[in-house]
C-alpha cells in the first residue's frame, strides 16, 4: 500500500499572520499523525508574504515538539543557500532532540527570486556545486574518524535520512547515482515527471541508505463533502499560483466562485499544466484519483500538499478514512449543534494568554473519543459539552480550573488543552 505523507508550506491566509499560520500547522500535523500519515514536511521559501516556513529547521522543531510519532522533516532545504556544515549541525540537533523522526530533503533551487537570493548572501553559482555539497553534508552525519578536524556536533553519527528533491532530470540522476530516495515536485512542476522516474529507476545504484529505488511524488489534494465544495477550495491555490507566476506573490486568498471562468487563456493554460497533478473532489472522487495516479506512476509514497484558505478545510484523510477535525471547525464557528445554542469555546491558539493554563494531560490512549487536538466526532463534542460533564476542580500545584469529563472513559480531562472556556457553561 502506498504510504501517505503531508507537505505543508504553513500558508499565511489573507487577514491572518505567521503566528496563526504556525499554530495551524501544528494542529494539522497532530491531525495527520492521528490519521496515520507517515511524515510531515516543511519547505524553505524566502521573501514570500504567504509562507511562514522560511526558518525551516525552527518550524520542524515546533512541529516535532508538538507530535509524538510522525516523522518530521524538510521538503526541502535549499542547500546552495547554506553551508553544508551548518545544515548538518541544525539537523543533527533536531535528530538529537527527536531521535528516529527527522528527515532531510535537499534541493538546489534558491526557493525565492534572484534579488532575495543575493540578500541571503548566496553565491549564485553555488548550485553548480550541489552534488559536492550533498556528499559533504552526508559525510558530517558519519561517525567521526580519528584526527578529523571539522566535525558536526551535534550531527556526527546521527540517523538523518537524506532525500534528493527535484523537478527535472538533474535531481533524478543525482539521486540514482548516490543511491538516495527521490522526491519529485509533481505538485507544481509535473512536466518531466515520467522521464525523471524512468531515469531514476533505471540508473539507481544501491547504497548504504537504500538498496532499491524509492520514489515520493507531490500531489495536490483538496477533499470536501462534495465535488463542488472541493473545487471551490481549490481556487485559493489557483489564485496564489497565478499571482506568483505573475510576479505578485501574496497571502493565500479566499476561495472565489467560478474563478477559472474569468481567466485569460494564458493563465488558464499555465494552471492546467502546472497543477495537472491534483485530485479535487468528494471522498470517492479523491480515492479514485489517488488510485489512478499511483497506478500510472508506481509511486512508493505520496506527499499530499494541502493549502486550504480555512485551517479546518483539511477535514478528511484522502484515502476516504474520513474524520472531521472538530477543533478547527469549532474555531471557524461552523459546527452544527442541532438547533440548540451553545456557548462558544475558544481554541487554544485563539485564547488570550492570561486565559490559558497549561496542564499535563492524563493518559487517554485507551479512549478513542478524546484526542489531543480536538474531539474526533460531533457526538463526542455534544456529549462532553453538556453542563453536567464539567467540574470545577483544584489540582495540587496547578491551581483551579474547569475540567471536562471525557465522554469516552469518564475521566476528568483539563479542557484548556483544547479549549479555554470564556465563561462557566
Amino acid at each position: 500500500m502506498t504510504a501517505l505523507s503531508v507537505l505543508d508550506l504553513s500558508p499565511i491566509t489573507q487577514g491572518s499572520d505567521a503566528s496563526r499560520s504556525l499554530a495551524n500547522s501544528l494542529d494539522l500535523a497532530c491531525h495527520a499523525e492521528r490519521l496515520g500519515y507517515k511524515r510531515y514536511w516543511l519547505a524553505e521559501h524566502h521573501n514570500m508574504p504567504g509562507i511562514a516556513s522560511a526558518a525551516t529547521s525552527v518550524v520542524i522543531a515546533h512541529i516535532a515538539g508538538g507530535t509524538k510519532t510522525i516523522r518530521v522533516g524538510a521538503g526541502g532545504i535549499m542547500l546552495p543557500n547554506h553551508a553544508p556544515l551548518m545544515i548538518a549541525e541544525q539537523f543533527g540537533t533536531l535528530a538529537a532532540l527527536f531521535p528516529g523522526r527527522i528527515d532531510l530533503g535537499l534541493g538546489r533551487a534558491p526557493g525565492t527570486d534572484m534579488m532575495t537570493a543575493r540578500a541571503l548572501r548566496r553565491n549564485l553559482e553555488a548550485s553548480d556545486n550541489f552534488p559536492q555539497d550533498v556528499v559533504e553534508l552526508m559525510g558530517y552525519f558519519q561517525p567521526a574518524e580519528e584526527g578529523q578536524r571539522i566535525r558536526a556536533v551535534p550531527g556526527e553519527g546521527q540517523d538523518v535520512p537524506v532525500w534528493i528533491l527535484g523537478s527535472s532530470l538533474y535531481g533524478a540522476q543525482l539521486a540514482a547515482l548516490l543511491g538516495l530516495p527521490y522526491a519529485f515536485a509533481s505538485h507544481f512542476a509535473p512536466a518531466e515527471l515520467d522521464h525523471a522516474l524512468e531515469v531514476y529507476r533505471t540508473r539507481f545504484q544501491p547504497s548504504a541508505q537504500l538498496d532499491k529505488p524509492y520514489v515520493m511524488l507531490g500531489l495536490n489534494v483538496f477533499a470536501a463533502p462534495t465535488d463542488a465544495e472541493a473545487k471551490l477550495l481549490f481556487t485559493s491555490l489557483q489564485q496564489a499560483f497565478v499571482n506568483l507566476r505573475s510576479g505578485r506573490p501574496g497571502q493565500l486568498p479566499p476561495p472565489v466562485e467560478n474563478y477559472d471562468r474569468d481567466l485569460d487563456p494564458v493563465a488558464r493554460s499555465m494552471l492546467a499544466q502546472a497543477l495537472s497533478c491534483a485530485v479535487v473532489g468528494a471522498p470517492e472522487t479523491v480515492r479514485q484519483g489517488i488510485d489512478a495516479f499511483v497506478r500510472r506512476t508506481g509511486a512508493d509514497e505520496l506527499m499530499v500538499t494541502v493549502r486550504p484558505h480555512r485551517a479546518g478545510a483539511l477535514l478528511r484523510d484522502p484515502r476516504g478514512r474520513a474524520q472531521i477535525d472538530v477543533a478547527s471547525r469549532l474555531t471557524a464557528g461552523r459546527l452544527s449543534t442541532g438547533g440548540r445554542k451553545r456557548s462558544r469555546k475558544t481554541h487554544l491558539s485563539e485564547a488570550p494568554r492570561n486565559s490559558v493554563r497549561r496542564h499535563s494531560r492524563p493518559d487517554h490512549s485507551d479512549c478513542d473519543v478524546f484526542a489531543r487536538a480536538g474531539f474526533t466526532s460531533v457526538r463526542a463534542y455534544r456529549a462532553a459539552n453538556r453542563p453536567q460533564n464539567w467540574r470545577f476542580s483544584t489540582v495540587p500545584g496547578r491551581g483551579s480550573a474547569w475540567w471536562m469529563r471525557c465522554a469516552g472513559c469518564l475521566r476528568l480531562v483539563p479542557p484548556v488543552l483544547i479549549y479555554a472556556p470564556t465563561a462557566r457553561p
